[in-house]
């Protein structure tokens, strides 16, 4: 979920990511989130719980590996596209598709690994809560992966002044976690390679913060 788009007062959040699904036969790549595979490379495949699935990428890349998946996104369109997606990838009966608003409702469970990809919310106070609730939703010794951006792309001519970027140990300490409970894997800023609105090459800063919940609490 992009930074700026979903923010409008007009419509609901379903119905804006929706109508925005709707006007394209794909909005995304369809490959996985590069960050994710690099990240979740070393993991023994359990269960996964994917916030902001879009059309499906990394949740189909995971059931690939062997993980069990939930994937919830806000758009019901969205969603039906990543599920045909799955089918068509011979892995749709290793993941469960949920329609949630995260702001107001959230998966039940725990999970081996809980994966953020670019997730924000229309509101930006509301994306902390949200994350401090994914953590909470990692089971013990699982992994807690979120991965944000971490500046304007440098072709935004107007970038939003409210709109700010935390970086990694911002976003640690806005977590709010337990102390002693979890160990920092990944806590970095970096260059993401992506393609400008005009086909060229260009890069983009994005961070990733990666948590194991330790098994004792």
């Amino acid at each position: 979920m992009d930074t700026t788009d979903a923010r409008t007062e007009a419509v609901s959040t379903q119905e804006f990511w929706d109508a925005r699904y709707r006007a394209e036969e794909q909005v995304f790549s369809g490959a996985p989130n590069a960050a994710l595979v690099r990240e979740t490379a070393d993991l023994v495949p359990g269960t996964a719980l994917e916030l902001g699935c879009g059309e499906g990428g990394d949740a189909v890349w995971l059931a690939q590996r062997g993980w069990t998946v939930t994937a919830t996104d806000v758009s019901s369109v969205a969603l039906r596209r990543a599920a045909d997606r799955a089918e068509a990838a011979g892995v749709g009966d290793r993941i469960d598709w949920q329609r949630h608003d995260l702001a107001e409702s959230f998966p039940e469970g725990t999970f081996d690994l809980v994966s953020s990809h670019f997730l924000y919310p229309p509101r930006p106070e509301g994306r902390e809560p949200i994350l401090r609730r994914a953590a909470g939703s990692v089971a013990p010794g699982g992994v807690l992966l979120i991965v944000s951006h971490a500046g304007m792309p440098p072709w935004e001519s107007a970038p939003d002044p409210e709109f700010s970027f935390p970086t990694p140990e911002e976003l640690l300490a806005a977590l709010d976690l337990p102390a002693g409970r979890w160990e920092v894997l990944v806590s970095e800023t970096y260059q993401r390679p992506v393609t400008d609105p005009e086909g060229r090459p260009a890069t983009r800063p994005d961070s990733t913060l990666k948590l194991r919940r330790r098994t004792q609490d």
